[in-house]
């Protein structure tokens, strides 16, 4: 029988593709553009998955897709992006799956805001704000300052602002003027502290921690992320505290089932959301996980699928694997990506660092303010989630992307 993944993270096909196998189930990727997945092609075997080339935007078109996959079982989807259309279609051919309404509650940061809110869980709630010079008003009178603006829909950190004066909120709203978002305009409350995700398990009104992933941003106003280690080491009673929060978090969120990658910030009064991914997190942090935990998580991936109580529930789990870091390498400018300078020193690095490429030479390169700007990740480990961090930022920083400029 067969499982199918309605496109993916960039990362963890292989890993996805060993635990379909394991349940006695082939692993069927659809995607509308492979090149997305062409380091965890290029190393897998080529019998490995199969890959249906589809126009994943066009719901008729994946559904006559899956109706030609032999001895459909059920249905994965890792992404925010095919999240709703995945929970619509597993609904309507009978397969496992989350309830759509939940799904589409999650895909909507807003509205997650204002239930958590509205059940104390929040301090803050969100106002929607037009883009351009007059939503200034409306975040001055019912957030203040600072503030981060958002789009609601938004993926990757992008269409993410944080104005800390009144010129920089107006400079943030004029840029929200100018974008295509995928959803609508918000704002909410600045949140000071340092930014963490908990990388979570559920499955009917029981969920698991299986780590927290410390995560660090770019200063500049337009949110980027740039590096992230796990698993942080938290005193006991903390790491508890967290786990019942979250807990908490995504069950007025409605999540039930599955991973959820749930981003907050540890203010001095607590835990506080960013927001809440219902998958696995992204980069590398499934591969991490992976190899912190020495099992492989994407089991529960497929046990989710095929709607029964994933093992990794239950399943003792140690950190008996090294800590690990990583950095993402981003280009410096808009242009055509030529290459990298400093590949060839990362052996000399400790930590055992793994270079992994996001981009190929000849890309495009056309926004560098956000995750679509990254060329590669630098992964290196170490005796803690602080060692292995730093062992990746000071290899990372050797390697340079070589841009020019686009014809």
């Amino acid at each position: 029988m067969t499982i199918a993944a309605l496109e993916s993270l960039s990362f963890g096909l292989g890993r996805m593709a060993e635990a379909a196998a394991g349940a006695g189930h082939r692993l069927s990727l659809l995607t509308r553009d492979r090149s997305v997945y062409r380091h965890e092609l290029a190393v897998l075997p080529p019998d490995a998955l199969d890959v249906v080339d589809v126009d994943t935007d066009d719901p008729g078109a994946v559904r006559r897709a899956l109706a030609a996959v032999p001895d459909l079982a059920g249905l994965i989807n890792t992404t925010d992006t095919w999240s709703v259309p995945a929970a619509e279609l597993a609904a309507a051919l009978g397969l496992p799956g989350a309830d759509p309404a939940s799904v589409r509650l999650l895909r909507d940061k807003r509205r997650v805001r204002e239930a958590l809110h509205a059940h104390g869980l929040s301090r803050g709630t969100a106002v929607s704000v037009p883009p351009g010079p007059e939503g200034a008003g409306e975040v001055l009178r019912a957030v203040g300052l600072p503030a981060v603006l958002k789009d609601s829909a938004g993926t990757s950190s992008r269409d993410v602002w944080i104005a800390h004066d009144e010129e920089a909120l107006h400079r943030a709203l004029a840029e929200a003027g100018e974008q295509r978002l995928a959803g609508g305009l918000f704002a909410e409350a600045f949140l000071a502290g340092p930014l963490y995700s908990a990388e979570t398990l559920s499955w009917d009104g029981t969920t698991r921690l299986l780590g927290v992933l410390s995560r660090q941003t770019s200063r500049a106003s337009v949110v980027r992320e740039e590096a992230a280690a796990f698993p942080v080491a938290l005193p006991s009673a903390e790491r508890a505290g967290i786990e019942a929060w979250v807990g908490r978090v995504l069950a007025v969120a409605g999540h039930e089932r599955g991973f959820a990658h749930v981003e907050f910030i540890l203010t001095a009064d607590g835990p506080e959301l960013v927001e809440i991914n219902r998958r696995i997190g992204g980069a590398l942090v499934g591969e991490v996980l992976c190899r912190t935990l020495r099992t492989n998580v994407y089991t529960a991936m497929v046990d989710e699928a095929l709607g029964r109580r994933p093992a990794l529930l239950d399943a003792p789990l140690v950190a008996e694997g090294p800590a690990y870091g990583f950095v993402l390498v981003y280009a410096e400018r808009p242009g055509v990506l030529k290459g990298w300078l400093g590949l060839d020193e990362l052996a000399a690095f400790p930590g055992a660092v793994e270079w992994f490429p996001v981009r190929v030479p000849g890309e495009s390169v056309t926004h560098v303010g956000d995750q679509r700007g990254c060329t590669g990740m630098v992964l290196a480990e170490g005796a803690t989630a602080e060692l292995a961090q730093h062992r990746a930022w000071s290899a990372a920083v050797r390697v340079r992307p070589v841009v020019a400029d686009a014809v």
